[in-house]
């Protein structure tokens, strides 16, 4: 006979999810939220103006449509121009 086995983390979702959804989605919406916050710092900490508006919308489109690559396609473009210009400049 084979013993199934389930994570800890696995248990506590489960038992998480049955006694109160609502607080549960509160919970991980804040927490989502949070890390938005601090990447949007993060990208106007380490991007011109123009860039950071640039990825802010990205990450915002992002998140609505459910598709991580336009944020990623937006980092990936703003970093190959910023290698060209670097290189030119050598």
């Amino acid at each position: 006979m084979k013993i199934k086995t389930r994570s800890i983390l696995q248990e506590l979702n489960d038992i998480a999810a049955n006694r109160n959804t609502e607080a549960l989605i509160e919970s991980r919406a804040i927490n989502v939220i949070e890390s938005a916050v601090n990447v949007i710092e993060s990208i106007n900490k380490h991007y011109t103006p123009a860039e950071a508006d640039e990825l802010q919308r990205r990450l915002i489109n992002a998140i609505k449509g459910a598709d991580s690559t336009k944020f990623t396609r937006g980092v990936r473009k703003i970093t190959e121009a910023k290698r060209k210009a670097k290189k030119n400049n050598e």
